[in-house]
């Protein structure tokens, strides 16, 4: 009984750890660093929007284990998403042709907010380290968790 418990525990963790690290990452290089998301990067962060409150009700209710996983499978979707990103940034296949853009909502005129707003493409890597980019690193971390966090769960039940 407490592998099982700690089997369900990792999956728990897993399912609200991800998407608060990633977020929290995804939000400082954004407001840190000037690293604004593209049209594809917000498409991941949506997931990992989506897992967070499956994940609460997963650790309020340890023994309603279908939320950790419909969070683990968010998660899953958005590192699949970010491998699709990564793809796109590293030209291995054609993504969205439209670029997006950033446009502050503060004081003075909205036109010139607009027109002077940064244009982010979906198949440029703004950052990379170690030559893989954010969408890159959200693939590497997500799925794995995701596929390790559903098999944890598998086996606590």
């Amino acid at each position: 009984m407490t592998q099982a418990k700690d089997n369900n525990r990792l999956a728990r963790m897993i399912a609200l750890g991800v998407p608060v690290a990633l977020l929290g990452g995804a939000y400082v290089s954004q407001y840190g660093f000037g690293l604004y998301p593209c049209e594809m990067c917000w498409w991941q962060r949506y997931a990992l929007f989506a897992a967070l409150p499956f994940a609460v009700i997963g650790w309020i209710k340890p023994q309603a284990k279908a939320f950790t996983g419909l969070a683990l499978l968010a998660i899953l979707i958005g590192g699949l998403i970010g491998g699709y990103h990564a793809g796109v940034e590293y030209g291995w296949w054609q993504g969205m042709t439209a670029c997006t853009t950033v446009a502050g909502a503060g004081a003075g005129n909205a036109l010139d907010a607009i027109l002077n707003a940064p244009v982010v493409r979906c198949d440029v890597a703004p950052w990379s380290l170690l030559g893989i980019s954010l969408a890159g690193w959200n693939f590497l971390i997500s799925v794995p968790l995701a596929l390790i966090g559903l098999a944890s769960l598998r086996k606590g039940a």
